[in-house]
C-alpha cells in the first residue's frame, strides 16, 4: 500500500540494492569457515519445549528460524526483504518463510491463525524498523503469542533506538520486560551495557 512507512532496511536497500545479497554471502561463508552463527537460536531453544510454534520476526536468510526448525520445532519466519527471503526457502526449503511488514504483522491473513509460544527477533530488527512504527511492531508480537508466551528481542544499544524508548514502547505495545540481559548467552544487563537481550510477556489484562 502507498501509505506504508518504509523501513530502514528498505532505505538502505534503495541506496544499495546488492546489500542484501552481500549480507547473504557475508553469513554463508562464515558459516563455511565453521563460525557459531546459531547462538540466538540456542538461547531460545533453551527457553521453550520440545517441538513449540516460534515465530522468527526479521528472521533475514533464516539463519535463527532455520536451526529451530532442525531440532524439531514449528517455525515460521517473517521478513520485509524478498531477498532474504529467497535465500532462506533456498538453504531451509521445509520451513514457512514470508515475507511481510512487521509493522503489520497478520499472520492469520496467511493461513496461520495459531498463536506462538515465542517469538525470537534477533539481529538489529527493531532498531531497522521505521522509528514511528516500532512500538506497532511490538503490538504484533503481543497479539501473535499465546497467553504466557515469551518474546525474546535483541539488538544494539548503538543503532538509535535508546533502550528508555524501547521500555516504553514494549509497555504500551502490552508487553511486560521479564528479565534483560546484555548479550545472547546471558550476561547481566547493565546500564553501560552496548547490547539488550529482552524477554518480554505479554500483559494480562486484570479482570473485574
Amino acid at each position: 500500500m502507498s501509505d506504508r512507512i518504509l523501513s530502514l532496511w528498505e532505505e538502505k536497500l534503495a541506496a544499495d540494492p546488492g546489500h542484501s545479497r552481500w549480507y547473504v554471502e557475508r553469513f554463508r561463508a562464515l558459516l563455511a569457515e565453521g563460525s557459531d552463527i546459531v547462538g540466538e537460536a540456542r538461547t531460545v531453544d533453551a527457553m521453550v519445549a520440545r517441538g513449540s510454534r516460534i515465530l522468527d520476526a526479521g528472521c533475514g536468510f533464516g539463519r535463527v528460524g532455520g536451526h529451530l526448525a532442525s531440532v524439531g520445532h514449528t517455525v515460521v519466519g517473517v521478513d520485509v526483504d524478498p531477498t532474504l527471503i529467497d535465500a532462506a526457502r533456498a538453504d531451509h526449503p521445509d520451513v514457512t518463510w514470508l515475507v511481510g511488514d512487521l509493522a503489520r504483522l497478520d499472520l492469520a491473513g496467511h493461513g496461520i491463525p495459531e498463536p506462538f509460544d515465542a517469538i525470537v527477533c534477533a539481529g538489529n530488527v527493531l532498531p531497522f524498523a521505521a522509528p514511528a512504527t516500532r512500538q506497532d511492531v511490538l503490538r504484533g508480537f503481543a497479539r501473535h503469542l499465546r497467553p504466557g508466551g515469551r518474546a525474546i528481542v535483541g539488538f544494539g544499544t548503538d543503532r538509535g533506538y535508546a533502550v528508555s524508548e524501547f521500555r516504553a514502547h514494549v509497555t504500551g505495545a502490552g508487553l511486560q520486560a521479564e528479565l534483560l540481559l546484555a548479550t545472547w548467552d546471558l550476561v547481566p544487563w547493565t546500564d553501560d551495557s552496548d547490547f539488550i537481550v529482552a524477554i518480554l510477556r505479554r500483559a494480562e489484562v486484570a479482570s473485574g
